[in-house]
């Protein structure tokens, strides 16, 4: 059963691809739905996603193919709409809820966490990311990891990395690293005189030491995100 907003946005895309030929943007989506972020419609497509209704096209821009609808919209004159229920009452000892502020960020492809695979240059998708996780000021953006040699820094394979977009790192930093520009890994970063070495939070795997000049650091970690 889909809710009301997830009705809405799947007969919203609808519509305008049976009118353009292509979906809406995001933007266009949220101000649609009277939504304040694009956050929002995030999850409504995600959520519409796992359950089969939509599929997202990786690589390209505003891909979005409708793979099935809800019986009650394949009916002439469908209007969407939510059969209200008796709201619950608020328990004695309930806290407020807080808004949190939510940013989206591009993320780049996978990086590895393992044995240093090509370098990330294309956005496979959005993700909503807590305001407060970001460092600073400047660009940031996300990455999904691939492999277990950071592990014991407790980054497992899948996860999705916050990087900071910086050049510069400490010794200690978990940065991404461009290796001969063309390989990107994340690693501990260690400066040993005019060498590099990229150190494996998992002891399977060697610390690689290289010179300076062929090591190009892209970023710095700065959060990570989970799914179970």
């Amino acid at each position: 059963m889909l809710t009301r907003k997830q009705i809405e946005l799947l007969d919203f895309i609808k519509t305008r691809m049976e009118a353009d030929g292509v979906p809406p943007s995001f933007d266009e989506m949220k101000d649609a739905l009277d939504l304040r972020s694009k956050s929002g419609i995030h999850r409504l497509i995600t959520a519409l996603e796992e359950r089969g209704f939509i599929r997202r096209l990786a690589h390209r821009a505003r891909a979005l193919e409708i793979v099935k609808l809800p019986e009650a919209m394949e009916k002439p004159g469908f209007k969407p709409r939510v059969i209200e229920g008796n709201r619950p009452e608020r328990p004695p000892a309930a806290l407020p809820v807080e808004p949190v502020h939510a940013l989206e960020l591009p993320v780049m492809g996978r990086i590895a966490a393992g044995v240093p695979i090509e370098a990330i240059a294309e956005i496979s998708h959005h993700i909503a990311v807590p305001g407060s996780m970001l460092s600073g000021r400047g660009h940031h953006y996300a990455l999904e990891v691939k492999g277990d040699s950071m592990i014991e820094a407790g980054i497992n394979d899948g996860d999705i990395v916050v990087i900071r977009e910086q050049s510069t790192a400490e010794n200690g930093d978990i940065v991404v690293a461009l290796v001969e520009e063309s390989e990107a890994t994340l690693k501990r970063f260690r400066r040993r005189g005019n060498m590099i070495a990229l150190e494996a939070a998992n002891p399977a795997y060697e610390t690689r030491v290289l010179p300076d000049h062929a090591v190009r650091v892209q970023g710095r970690l700065v959060g990570l995100i989970r799914s179970y």
